[in-house]
């Protein structure tokens, strides 16, 4: 007959060491013919309830987890650092040269597509804001740079942008763009513009994004 304690270990040993939660049958394949092991799952439950780690089964599969009241302790936050894309570089230079500007306007100056992601994400950053809506049919919204972008890089005001041969030998901006394609950028309200007011702002940047879409079409 089986020493219940020594069971007991094995099975102790096994769950720690997998990778992966074990069923009864993957804990017979490894133990001696015999084993009584549902006994030992029982006296490991006791053993460890209210403790630090607690044996728990999902799915039919047991595993020593932490237990669920200490789990904010195993959360580690860290700020990892991401490149934005070309796309977006080249969008972000484009919205604070020619703000204020539509969707329409950026792919027209881009000569492609705009991708829903790709404001979405400089709206996101705070770099890139919603300014008004412009006065043609549709009444697309229309954007602008924030105080966030002018503080990120450093710039006193709009005057204080980069030439596009700057930014393009930083690498900030695609080299087969025309080389007018960023011009001295405007200053104060656009003649065209109306303010944005208060239902056009929405509660997710996305489902304005949605709408800009469907205004710039």
């Amino acid at each position: 007959m089986t020493d219940p304690t020594l069971t007991e270990r094995q099975v102790e040993a096994l769950l720690f060491a997998a990778a992966e939660p074990l069923s009864l049958t993957d804990l017979a394949r490894r133990l001696p013919e015999g084993a009584a092991i549902e006994p030992a799952i029982a006296a490991l439950q006791q053993r460890y309830a209210g403790r630090g780690v607690e044996l728990d089964c999902v799915a039919g599969r047991w595993r020593f987890r932490t237990a669920a009241d200490l789990a904010a302790l195993m959360v580690e936050e860290r700020e990892v650092e991401k490149r934005l894309s070309r796309a977006a570089m080249e969008t972000l230079a484009i919205i604070a040269y020619h703000q204020p500007v539509t969707r329409a306007d950026i792919e027209a100056i881009r000569g492609v597509g705009l991708s829903k992601g790709t404001l979405d994400l400089l709206l996101e950053i705070g770099w890139v804001r919603m300014r008004g809506r412009r006065r043609t049919p549709g009444r697309p919204i229309t954007y602008g740079t924030s105080d966030a972008f002018l503080e990120h890089f450093g710039l006193g005001g709009l005057n204080d942008l980069p030439g596009a041969q700057e930014l393009k030998a930083a690498g900030l901006l695609g080299m087969d763009l025309p080389a007018d394609v960023l011009p001295p950028p405007p200053i104060g309200e656009a003649a065209d513009e109306d303010p944005l007011e208060p239902g056009d702002l929405p509660e997710f940047y996305q489902d304005q994004i949605g709408q800009d879409q469907i205004g710039d079409d």
